[in-house]
């Protein structure tokens, strides 16, 4: 193996570990609320805790760009390896719900790191054609989310909850000092010769920019909220006995899992096919699927939660693609940082949303119903990107006419 191909794959490593590592407790919390236990018996409050690991993994998002240039993307690497990994450790430890706040909170902190640095990091390394390595990518990152439900189900149910967060946060860790011994490395240099980032009418960009600065904080919500209430939707509608919980995670791996196929082809097609052409289908589906999921029973909402997972994790891949197809190199880590902090400001607030429409309804209907409104909004961004045929042709920008206003 290349040294490049050491960094990607440790990149996308990267990123199935900060998936992961915020979907565990969602899980865990099936175990963790019994009555008499030290968190107490309700999923509401105990899922609440995890308000301050969203805030900070969207907050601390902002300075890394800043970080970057002043200690290195490998230092940067290495503490998300080794800080996400200890911090979950911690989280396994904890024997109250200050200290569960409080390590899920730096767990939050460290996973910070990785979205600005190692998406700009991957983006560098495909060069011309960042669609099928950003799906590939985004695969890890999703399989990451798939497999926390189901992997957290079989530890807390073999070896209890907090086992849930000690195996993977360690391993984790051990990722961390594997690539400390690796040598810094450029990943601008990777994809060899690429053609120069061409000059873009700048009103076009401020347009992309200012859509994709919505669909961040909309898409941000939508994504957290959704994969955070899939372990509980699977309980309520599908397997309500308590020694089911390994069958409650393998039914959310398998409708999360969805999303991973979803990221790879679309990657593969965002090579040949311009952004909003593979933006707006995806949208047209995430809206009626999440509504119908908020009242249909039995092995439909399998069905249903397949479909909206491939529409959220597709459209990942595609908001991706925005960043690398209209901003310079030179811009990326920091836009990186802002789409990214303003994204997970919206995710933040998935986590007291579901607990408390769940707390105050008895169910997670309405909060479906309320992610099938945000859904729509994404709707309203994608007909509002622009269609141009030289996101394919970067070489056609330069006699490309200036936008009309109501394009």
């Amino acid at each position: 193996m290349t040294a490049a191909q050491r960094q990607i794959t440790l990149i996308n490593a990267a990123h199935y570990f900060t998936h992961y590592c915020l979907l565990v407790l969602p899980t865990a919390v099936l175990a963790m609320a019994r009555p008499g236990g030290p968190f107490g018996d309700s999923y509401g409050p105990i899922l609440a805790l995890a308000t301050g690991m969203f805030v900070l993994y969207g907050l601390l998002s902002l300075p890394q760009g800043w970080l970057a240039q002043r200690v290195g993307r490998k230092t940067l690497m290495v503490a998300f390896f080794l800080g996400t990994g200890l911090s979950m450790a911690a989280t396994g430890l904890a024997d109250t719900p200050v200290a569960l706040a409080i390590a899920l909170a730096a767990t939050g902190a460290f996973a910070a790191i990785y979205h600005p640095i190692g998406t700009a990091m991957l983006v560098e390394a495909a060069g011309d054609k960042p669609g099928r390595a950003i799906g590939l990518n985004g695969v890890f990152g999703n399989f990451g989310v798939a497999s926390a439900p189901v992997v957290t189900a079989f530890l807390a149910q073999a070896a209890g909850w907090p086992a849930a967060f000690l195996v993977p946060g360690l391993l984790c860790a051990v990722l961390g000092l594997v690539y400390l011994r690796e040598p810094a490395f450029d990943t601008s240099r990777a994809a060899g010769q690429t053609r120069p980032f061409p000059e873009i009418p700048p009103a076009l960009v401020r347009r992309a920019v200012a859509v994709l600065m919505l669909i961040a904080v909309v898409s941000g919500l939508v994504f957290n909220a959704f994969t955070i209430l899939i372990p509980k939707l699977m309980e309520e509608r599908l397997a309500s006995d308590p020694t089911l919980l390994p069958l409650v995670g393998a039914l959310a791996f398998g409708a999360t899992l969805c999303g991973a196929a979803t990221q790879f082809t679309v990657g593969r097609l965002l090579d040949r096919v311009t952004l909003k052409r593979v933006f707006l289908p995806l949208t047209l589906v995430l809206a009626p699927s999440l509504a119908l999921l908020s009242f249909v029973q039995g092995w439909g909402v399998l069905l249903l939660s397949a479909l909206a997972a491939a529409t959220i994790f597709g459209q990942v891949t595609v908001n991706e693609t925005m960043v690398a197809r209209y901003i310079s190199p030179k811009l990326r880590t920091k836009l990186y940082s802002v789409r990214f902090f303003v994204g997970f400001l919206g995710a933040a607030a998935a986590a007291p949303l579901v607990g408390y429409l769940h707390e105050t309804t008895g169910s997670l209907a309405a909060c479906l119903m309320v992610l099938a409104g945000f859904a729509l909004v994404t709707l309203g961004c994608a007909l509002a990107f622009p269609d141009r045929k030289e996101e394919l042709q970067p070489e056609l920008w330069g006699r490309a006419p200036a936008p009309a206003p109501a394009e």
